[in-house]
C-alpha cells in the first residue's frame, strides 16, 4: 500500500506524491493573461496556487500534450524542459527536444528515486474532443502511475470519455482517477475535455476508485465548474467517491 497526497496548483497542474515519488502534471505557472491561437484566444483567469520554487524538487514531470497553452504555458514549458524525467507524446517530444521523452499509448517507462524505489509511468489513450477531432487537436495522452504493492493512479489528460479511456479500467487496478474536467470548448459547441456526465461515467467504470477532478478552474474556456461536478455527483448519490481539491492544499487520498 502506498500513500497518496495531491496538491492542486491550478487548472490541470497538480503535484502528486505517491509511493515515495513527487510528480507534477501539466505545469502551468504563468500569471493570468491571454494566449492567442489561430482560431481563438485562451484566457487564464487565475495564477498558480504554488510557484515552481515552492513545490521544490520532483522526480518527474508529465505533460499530456504540448500544443495548448492551458496545459503547458510559458513558465511551465521552461520548467518541463529542465525536469530530469520529462514525458509527453511522441509528437510533443519531437517538437520540444532536449531530454523530453515521448511515449505512445500503452508504452511505459520505469524510473527510480534516490531510495531505489521504482515508479512505472504508462501512457494511455486520449481523444481531445469528439470522434474525428484528432487532425485539429493533435496527439494527447494520459498516464497511469504504478508502484509495487499499491493500486495505480490514472491521470486522464485532456480527453472526453471514449473506448480508449474505458480500456484503462480493464488493464489497470486503479485506486484514484484524476479526470481533466471542465467541459472545455474552443472550436464550437462541443466538449474537448470531460463534462460532468463523462466524469460520472468514469466513476462508474472505475468502480471503487477515488475521483479527483482537475482542469476545472482558472481558464475562461471551461464551461462547467467545480461546483457543477460536485452537484452532479451529489444528485447521483455518489458524492462519497468525489474529492474536490482546494488550490494549494495538500490532500491525502486513501487508496
Amino acid at each position: 500500500m502506498a500513500n497518496l497526497t495531491i496538491t492542486l496548483i491550478g487548472g490541470p497542474t497538480a503535484l502528486i506524491e505517491y509511493g515515495g515519488f513527487r510528480v507534477v502534471i501539466d505545469p502551468t505557472f504563468d500569471p493570468p493573461g491571454d494566449y492567442k491561437l489561430p482560431y481563438t484566444t485562451l484566457t487564464k483567469t487565475a495564477g498558480p496556487a504554488l510557484s515552481a520554487d515552492e513545490i521544490g524538487a520532483v522526480d518527474a514531470v508529465l505533460v499530456s500534450h504540448d500544443q495548448h497553452w492551458d496545459n503547458l504555458d510559458h513558465s511551465g514549458r521552461a520548467y518541463f524542459l529542465k525536469a530530469k524525467n520529462a514525458f509527453t507524446t511522441k509528437a510533443g517530444a519531437a517538437r520540444l527536444g532536449g531530454s523530453v521523452a515521448g511515449l505512445a499509448p500503452w508504452e511505459n517507462v520505469t524510473i527510480r528515486n534516490a531510495a531505489g524505489k521504482a515508479l512505472t509511468v504508462a501512457a494511455t489513450p486520449a481523444r481531445h474532443g469528439p470522434a474525428g477531432i484528432e487532425p485539429l487537436s493533435g496527439d494527447v495522452i494520459g498516464f497511469v502511475l504504478s508502484v509495487e504493492n499499491a493500486r495505480s493512479i490514472y491521470i486522464t489528460g485532456d480527453t472526453t470519455w471514449f473506448d480508449g479511456t474505458a480500456e484503462v479500467a480493464h488493464r489497470f487496478d486503479v485506486g484514484a482517477v484524476l479526470p481533466f474536467a471542465g467541459a472545455a470548448q474552443t472550436r464550437g459547441p462541443f466538449n474537448l475535455t470531460m463534462n460532468t456526465n463523462d466524469v460520472i461515467e468514469t466513476a462508474k467504470q472505475f468502480r471503487d476508485a477515488a475521483i479527483i477532478p482537475v482542469h476545472s478552474d482558472s481558464w475562461a474556456h471551461l464551461t462547467q465548474t467545480r461546483a457543477d461536478i460536485a452537484a452532479s455527483f451529489k444528485a447521483m448519490g455518489i458524492d462519497g467517491r468525489l474529492t474536490m481539491l482546494k488550490p494549494g492544499v495538500a490532500t491525502e487520498i486513501p487508496l
